[in-house]
């Protein structure tokens, strides 16, 4: 259909749920039913199981309720379902402040910008590019639960933290075991910062304090 300037923008950031604006919701093959992303089927679901991003087929427009295949532009009224689309991870987002974007190494979109991240191939998620040749690598590392709340990392919407051993956690969790002075990695007992410059000052202090008794 022919694009319509007005119409193609019309409700951007009206519709959606707590986790993304879209104008949209999907339909989950798993289990037939509707609802607005993948984490508020997860977040309802009281067997568990959860939604495979890459199965869907089926979108419904939220401003005229046209049910139809994944795209990303309504095929009866016209209105774009997302500002941002990926038709890989049939995924939906009018807030492209995140500046999402497509990893195929991870097979999964992220947010942050594309220019910020490299795919760390050993440890198997995209890093922030101030941690490229300056972190110790762990096989899979992001593919494992956080070792504080033990929700996924690897496709988890909160921001993680990559320590010193190479192991993650969140950034929250991390933050949350600061203010209850554990200052090792829960996974490996490595210390989480650099105690050397502490020793060496502590020493240093040591050495004037025997010099003057």
């Amino acid at each position: 259909m022919e694009l319509d300037a007005a119409r193609h923008g019309f409700a951007k950031m009206g519709f959606g749920c707590k986790h993304y604006r879209r104008r949209c919701r999907i339909r989950a093959p798993c289990c037939n039913d509707v609802f607005h992303c993948r984490h508020c089927h997860n977040d309802s679901t009281k067997d568990g199981h959860e939604l495979d991003r890459h199965a869907v087929e089926s979108v419904i427009c939220l401003v005229c309720d046209t049910e139809q295949p994944v795209a990303q532009v309504c095929s009866n009224c016209g209105v774009c379902m997302g500002e941002y689309f990926c038709r890989a991870c049939k995924f939906f987002d009018d807030d492209v402040d995140k500046e999402q974007y497509h990893c195929k190494d991870c097979g999964i979109c992220r947010v942050g910008g594309k220019d910020n991240f490299f795919h760390c191939k050993k440890c198997g998620s995209c890093y922030s590019v101030t941690l490229r040749d300056k972190h110790v690598c762990i096989e899979g590392s992001m593919k494992n639960n956080c070792p504080i709340c033990y929700e996924y990392l690897f496709d988890s919407l909160r921001e993680s933290s990559v320590l010193r051993c190479g192991h993650t956690m969140h950034l929250q969790c991390f933050h949350e075991m600061l203010k209850h002075d554990k200052f090792t990695c829960p996974m490996c007992s490595v210390s989480i910062f650099d105690m050397e410059k502490f020793l060496r000052a502590l020493d240093a202090e040591l050495r004037n304090f025997f010099c003057y008794l």
